[in-house]
């Protein structure tokens, strides 16, 4: 594990206390002021006040996008390397790591491998909470290990409070061991935000519920998750105009989904989509090259090679014709 002297944080010598950054202290674990008498409302009040605090989480991120654009390329130049996103989380956080690793695969066909998450407590913590894995640092450094990070790598350690030990402790491992490394929290000037790269912060202030932080923390780390992948998917060019072009056409939803992107990507008939994804073996990138440049299928699979899949590029490559 790096070395690191952060007195202020709580980092020193690569260790991280939590007492020296109290929990009541973070602004996360604060009162919220428009929830005060929360157990009187009614249902309609409760919904309310939810509501008008969950308006707050997209002013939040937003403060945070030129963090999240740097991710995002990060990200996608580790991908078209052949590295991989790791995400690393516990608790809520590590759920909401969970469910942007595991969409990745059927939206945009990437590959388990590609992108991962790891949670505290392994799988099983997904549906039965093993919180107290999450105050290890040798599990978090050991779990992370095992994954082997490299200087290809992105490892992104979601952590809401920002001082969750599992999580300090793998970030600053992987960035040791060379892997570009950022972090998802609500809170500043954490011991995650030191250990990382890039300090991601969506401050969306005190829960509706006094540390509840699977609330707006939560819904805030899922949109900042939203972007990276969904950024990073396009910036590879898996994506062409805002169609969802790199789709794998795995159950009859997906089939009829790609059927209608090349309906709109291209203007023609149901019938001729049809056609022309049968023709393409089932692959929207090959029946949408085939269909924008005019070109057979061994034309079409030729140039997304030479493109790295990038579709806008094989539609406009004009050097790789047979």
């Amino acid at each position: 594990m790096a070395t690191m002297t952060q007195p202020e944080t709580g980092i020193k010598n690569g260790h991280f206390s939590p007492e020296h950054l109290p929990l009541h202290d973070l602004v996360t674990e604060s009162t919220n002021e428009a929830s005060q008498g929360f157990d009187t409302k009614s249902a309609l009040e409760i919904a309310r006040i939810i509501n008008h605090e969950d308006s707050r989480v997209a002013a939040a991120v937003k403060k945070a996008l030129p963090e999240i654009a740097q991710v995002i390329d990060s990200v996608a130049r580790s991908l078209r390397d052949g590295g991989r996103l790791i995400y690393i989380g516990a608790g809520s956080s590590g759920r909401i790591a969970s469910l942007d690793a595991c969409e990745c695969p059927p939206y945009f066909s990437t590959s388990p491998q590609t992108i991962q998450y790891i949670m505290a407590g392994g799988p099983k913590a997904l549906a039965s909470p093993v919180e107290v894995n999450e105050d290890s640092e040798e599990l978090g450094q050991r779990d992370i290990a095992r994954r082997r990070p490299s200087r290809k790598d992105v490892i992104i350690g979601l952590s809401a409070s920002g001082r969750t030990p599992y999580v300090v402790a793998a970030v600053a491992y992987a960035r040791a061991r060379g892997a570009k490394t950022a972090c998802i929290t609500c809170n500043q000037n954490t011991p995650l935000a030191a250990a990382a790269d890039i300090a991601i912060v969506a401050e969306v202030g005190p829960e509706v519920i006094s540390g509840s932080t699977r609330m707006k923390a939560a819904t805030a780390q899922k949109m900042i998750t939203n972007m990276i992948t969904t950024g990073a998917m396009t910036r590879m060019g898996y994506v062409y105009e805002n169609l969802m072009v790199n789709v794998h056409m795995q159950n009859s939803k997906l089939v009829e989904r790609g059927i209608g992107i090349l309906i709109r990507a291209c203007g023609i008939t149901r019938e001729r989509a049809v056609e022309v994804i049968k023709s393409a073996g089932r692959s929207v990138p090959v029946a949408l090259v085939m269909l924008k440049a005019g070109v057979d299928k061994p034309e079409a699979v030729l140039r997304l090679t030479h493109s790295d899949n990038n579709v806008r590029v094989a539609i406009e490559d004009t050097t790789t014709e047979i």
